[in-house]
C-alpha cells in the first residue's frame, strides 16, 4: 500500500420518482444485452483478462454486466452490484441498500470509441434497473474523466456529491459537497452508502483510522 492516496470525484445518482429520461441512443446499430455464461469467454476478451476466473468471482456476488455488441461482439460493458461493492479508488466500501445498485467498471473497445457506446449503454442499464423496481442507481467518476462525467450526464444521472479522499499512512479524510441541484435526501442516501465503519462523520467530513 502506498503511503498516501489522493482522490477528486463525483457520485451521479438515479432517482426512480424523478421518472424515466429518454433512451439515449449510441451513433451506430447495437444491442443491449445481459452477460450469461455463454459470453464469459467473449468478456474475458474484451476486459484484456488471461483467464475467466475473475469474472467468474465477480459473478458469486450480487453483480451482473451488462453490454452493448456490435454484429454480435461486445463492444462496450459495464458491471453492476447489488449489496456491497469495493471502490478501489476511494479505498472504501459502498454499502447499497437493497432497493439501489451500483455500476462500476466500464469500458467500450478501442474500435468503438467515438460512437457514444458509453452514454448508451448507461442508457440502457437505467431503464432496466428502472423496469426492475430499482430506487435508486449510482455510479462514480474522477472529476478529470471529462468523457466519463459526459457520457454520465448523456445518460441522464444527476450530480450528486463531490468527494475528495486523502490518505496519510492510516489516517483517512473524506470530504463530501453536495452538488446545488441535488436534492437533500438523495445527498443524504449518497453519504450513506460512501461512509464507512471505520470513519466518524462530521457534518461534511468523514475522519478514519485504518
Amino acid at each position: 500500500m502506498q503511503p498516501w492516496a489522493v482522490e477528486y470525484g463525483t457520485l451521479w445518482g438515479y432517482e426512480r420518482s424523478d421518472g424515466l429520461p429518454p433512451v439515449c441512443p449510441a451513433r451506430i446499430e447495437v444491442e443491449f444485452d445481459e452477460i450469461g455464461p455463454a459470453d464469459i469467454d467473449a468478456l474475458r476478451a474484451a476486459m484484456n483478462l488471461p483467464t475467466t476466473e475473475p469474472i467468474e468471482q465477480r459473478f458469486r456476488g450480487r453483480r451482473r454486466c451488462f453490454s452493448l455488441k456490435v454484429e454480435g461482439q461486445i463492444a462496450c460493458y459495464g458491471w453492476v452490484t447489488q449489496g456491497v461493492e469495493c471502490v478501489g479508488e476511494l479505498e472504501r466500501q459502498f454499502n447499497l441498500g437493497d432497493d439501489e445498485a451500483y455500476i462500476w467498471d466500464c469500458a467500450t473497445l478501442p474500435a468503438w470509441r467515438g460512437q457514444r457506446l458509453y452514454s448508451a449503454l448507461l442508457s440502457q442499464i437505467l431503464h432496466q434497473f428502472h423496469a426492475e423496481g430499482i430506487r435508486r442507481l449510482w455510479i462514480g467518476a474522477s472529476q478529470q474523466n471529462a468523457p466519463s462525467v459526459q457520457g454520465i450526464a448523456n445518460a441522464g444521472f444527476q450530480q450528486v456529491v463531490d468527494v475528495v479522499y486523502r490518505r496519510w499512512f492510516r489516517l483517512t479524510y473524506f470530504w463530501m459537497k453536495a452538488a446545488p441541484t441535488a436534492p437533500p435526501d438523495l445527498v443524504s442516501a449518497a453519504c450513506h452508502i460512501m461512509v464507512n465503519d471505520h470513519e466518524r462523520q462530521l457534518g461534511s467530513v468523514a475522519i478514519g483510522y485504518r
